[in-house]
């Protein structure tokens, strides 16, 4: 049982849902990464998705786009990432998650990669453009190396391939709200809840929601059982947005405390 695991267990034992945030990794830099992640940990947030800057990033939309550009442009690396996370690690147990594409991985050396990823302390690695049952040798090494792998699930994905990706799938499993990329959108699809559903009946894992959750309202609905009773949300978009508003300036973590603190009050309110 990892750090993941063990914390949704917690969140049953409580009854509440997991509030997990995304950010891009060295947006600003790397030393505001690790500063903002601890913060987000403070406020509530259960889990944290660190992403990997990439100059291709075809699964997200604008805000995450332009944030992978400024990580990019700092110099930001793989190699720094797992730097990073090493250096939260000392100062805290939250699970941490890589996501980012699969060339990167590559780059560096699978093998390689999951082999630092598991001694630094990530918990689990999302890769958005590999498919379930794909390179079979990346779920070896990932295995192998106490990191879950966790796969995507979009509103399309068909009955037969849900199963598989619970097969491969360890951690949770990630259902993206929209047929679409990343961004923050006004208003979620009412069929987020048959498809949770649809996932749950085939899996014991964790099931939550992404991709479009910007405020507290939506987060809470796609939780509660009218919206689905998914076991968390993932926030990242509008947390982006808000790194961006105010880079430079001493409100950063202020703001990301406050938002991130309303988010939480409204998930325990489900």
């Amino acid at each position: 049982m990892n750090r993941i695991d063990e914390s949704f267990s917690r969140l049953r034992e409580r009854k509440k849902k997991a509030l997990i945030t995304y950010i891009t990794a060295g947006d600003p830099d790397l030393e505001a990464t690790i500063r903002i992640a601890l913060e987000l940990e403070q406020c509530g947030a259960d889990i944290i998705e660190l992403g990997i800057p990439f100059s291709d990033p075809l699964a997200d939309g604008a805000t995450i786009q332009a944030a992978s550009a400024r990580a990019l442009n700092r110099g930001t690396t793989l190699k720094g990432i797992l730097s990073a996370v090493e250096k939260i690690r000392r100062r805290s147990e939250v699970p941490l998650v890589l996501m980012g594409y699969l060339n990167p991985i590559l780059a560096l050396g699978a093998e390689r990669f999951f082999a630092r990823a598991g001694t630094v302390g990530v918990d689990g690695v999302i890769i958005p453009d590999l498919p379930a049952g794909e390179m079979t040798t990346i779920s070896k090494l990932a295995c192998h190396h106490g990191v879950a792998l966790i796969f995507l699930v979009a509103p399309n994905t068909p009955e037969e391939r849900i199963k598989m990706i619970v097969r491969e799938s360890r951690g949770y499993i990630y259902c993206v709200s929209v047929k679409g990329v990343t961004g923050a959108r006004t208003k979620l699809p009412r069929t987020i809840g048959s498809m949770v559903q649809r996932v749950k009946k085939s899996s014991s894992l964790p099931v939550v929601v992404g991709f479009g959750i910007s405020r507290p309202d939506q987060a809470r609905w796609v939780c509660s059982p009218r919206g689905g009773g998914a076991d968390g949300v993932v926030v990242g978009s509008a947390l982006i947005k808000v790194i961006e508003k105010c880079q430079g300036k001493s409100s950063l973590l202020p703001s990301l405390s406050q938002f991130v603190r309303t988010l939480r009050k409204s998930l325990d309110g489900v």
